[in-house]
């Protein structure tokens, strides 16, 4: 039987769109707005596709989503072939469903029932997507929104389709979200045979005090919407293939998620402090992945809120946890930004699924979240 929303969505899926390539996923989106007398603008940056697609004028309700998704990992893992959609028991099977092909469907034929039931509808709906999220993020949103910028071209409402539902659809809204600072620590040794340990200087061992600090420091403790900052070890290596040296250097990288209750200066110059407290020899790496950001007000929150609690009876919870997210590029031309999509359990994960249903519904509220706004 057809269904518009679980076609297009399958049609996505069907497309192996591996960051950062987007493979005419966006082809297929352009066309149906372009049907619907939308204005098309796109941005094709390296390997990169972003478009920017809008219709109406005036307040401006913006969605805002990616075609590119993850890699797929180990093939026997999956019950099915994981660019080939599968519907069993409800559930529709496919990478990048739930992450996030689904809610970019849900979007389109949320915005296709909405404008044809509202040909003159007051306002301007907008549409932001890009093929580069899950990858490095240096072509795509951050690219829309510095020519957006660049022509004074700012948003009053954005929606991004990231998946924030844990249990049910629309259970979480993310009204914000942590900032993501990486450091590479290098600690200095002296190489040398490990039978004559007096000769060398083992960093393994001068830098175990410093590791055991470095997990359990209480960086902050948090406040009213950031949960506490925190730090997790993800390799530690000395880059010795020999069972018989003392390393010269030992190699850790860590990360960092934070909120507004630090900056990222203090976070560097806690770290540095650690360092210098037990005098090891160092230098670190820092990379910003993104800023923590919050959005300033709360009339969107609570068009979403009301909206969700009409429909579905669930009382939305607000969040700021997870990943980063294009929300970060998006906040600097949106007055306000939530994110709201599908289940988040399967995302990046062998076998990734939503239920058929739940796709449904989250068109559905992304369809009165536009009535409430743009009529």
């Amino acid at each position: 039987m057809y269904c518009p929303i679980i076609d297009l969505a399958k049609a996505l899926v069907s497309i192996p769109s591996i960051s950062p390539l987007d493979l005419q996923c966006q082809n297929i989106l352009l066309k149906r707005l372009l049907a619907l007398g939308f204005n098309i603008m796109l941005f094709k940056n390296k390997h990169t596709s972003n478009f920017w697609a809008y219709r109406g004028i005036g307040v401006t309700l913006s969605f805002a989503g990616h075609t590119d998704v993850v890699p797929a990992g180990i093939l026997m893992n999956w019950k099915y072939p994981p660019f080939i959609p599968v519907i069993r028991d409800g559930l529709l099977f496919g990478r990048g469903i739930a992450d996030m092909k689904g809610s970019l469907a849900a979007m389109i034929i949320a915005a296709e029932r909405f404008i044809v039931s509202n040909m003159n509808y007051l306002g301007r709906l907008s549409f932001l997507v890009t093929s580069d999220e899950e990858s490095s993020a240096i072509d795509g949103t951050i690219r829309l929104v510095e020519y957006l910028k660049s022509i004074n071209d700012y948003i009053n409402f954005c929606i991004v389709g990231e998946p924030t539902s844990d249990h049910i659809i629309g259970d979480t809204i993310k009204i914000g979200r942590r900032g993501s600072l990486h450091a590479n620590i290098s600690i200095y040794g002296v190489q040398g045979h490990i039978a004559y340990p007096q000769f060398a200087e083992n960093p393994i061992h001068n830098a175990a005090p410093f590791i055991n600090s470095l997990i359990n420091t209480i960086w902050t403790t948090g406040n009213k919407y950031f949960t506490a900052t925190s730090l997790q070890i993800s390799d530690i290596y000395s880059g010795n293939n020999s069972e018989n040296i003392i390393p010269g250097a030992l190699h850790i990288r860590c990360n960092f998620r934070f909120g507004t209750d630090i900056s990222v200066e203090k976070l560097q110059f806690d770290l540095n402090s650690l360092l210098k407290k037990f005098d090891l020899k160092y230098s670190i790496k820092w990379k910003l992945s993104g800023l923590p950001f919050l959005t300033s007000a709360n009339q969107l929150t609570t068009i979403v809120k009301t909206v969700i609690q009409s429909i579905y009876n669930t009382n939305s919870h607000l969040s700021t946890d997870g990943g980063i997210s294009d929300g970060r590029f998006l906040k600097l031309i949106s007055n306000e930004l939530i994110e709201l999509g599908l289940q988040n359990r399967t995302i990046h994960k062998v076998n990734e699924h939503v239920k058929v249903q739940d796709l449904q519904m989250l068109s559905i509220i992304y369809e009165h979240i536009i009535k409430k706004i743009l009529t």
